[in-house]
């Protein structure tokens, strides 16, 4: 196989999920060749929108901001969790937590909720219990990813059970999260198989911003085999 780039974003599309309360999105045509020369799309997100990036700011407005952190933080090697096969709204605990984990590292966390996106299921995914971020922090991980609306517990329709527990752990510690990953399996059978993973996190450079969306992508090769 060599070297392979694997795409771990969801498309922008109008109507696409969203977390509970955060705006819509619309991508519509603006321009069009027909009548203006040109295709130019619309469009209306919020910085939340599809598989994006948290920054520290997202929770607290003394915490850094998108621009303030450094390019290092959004790439590095990655190592998965495999935390597929729990229930809805189950808590993942620090005892899935994999070898491999130190500063640099990102921390991918797989559990398979992304067949759900799209559908009334998405929002009862799995979370990161705060022991498991206090783990992941006293590791020297900044950098954590995740297949699934949240890292934290997306509370179900009408509950006022509303957290940013591991946010809160993440964060403060200056790490970015990133949601909304898809295709995490592909990844974890790289993993197994022993290949070498890198993943870059880029965010559209918002100034002073929260957090912005990303083109998510794994480089996996098979040459450089990990022992």
């Amino acid at each position: 196989m060599g070297v392979e780039l694997l795409d771990l974003s969801v498309p922008i599309v109008t109507g696409m999920p969203v977390y509970p309360g955060d705006p819509e999105v619309e991508a519509v045509p603006a321009l069009t060749v027909a009548g203006s020369g040109v295709n130019v799309l619309r469009l209306h997100m919020g910085s939340q929108s599809g598989t994006h990036v948290d920054a520290p700011f997202h929770i607290d407005d003394a915490l850094p901001r998108l621009d303030e952190l450094p390019l290092t933080r959004f790439t590095g090697p990655a190592v998965v969790m495999d935390a597929r096969g729990l229930p809805p709204r189950a808590s993942i605990g620090p005892d899935l937590l994999p070898a491999g984990l130190g500063p640099g590292v990102v921390l991918l966390i797989g559990t398979g909720w992304s067949r759900h996106w799209g559908t009334d299921a998405y929002p009862a995914h799995p979370y990161v219990a705060p022991e498991t971020a206090e783990a992941v922090v006293a590791a020297g991980v900044r950098t954590v990813g995740i297949d699934a609306l949240s890292v934290d517990r997306t509370p179900p329709p009408g509950s006022e059970e509303f957290s940013l527990a591991a946010h809160r752990v993440l964060c403060e510690a200056g790490a970015v999260i990133a949601e909304n990953l898809t295709g995490l399996g592909r990844v974890i059978e790289a993993q197994r198989a022993g290949c070498a993973i890198d993943v870059s996190l880029f965010p559209i450079a918002l100034s002073g911003a929260d957090g912005a969306p990303v083109r998510a992508v794994a480089r996996v090769d098979d040459r450089a085999v990990l022992i």
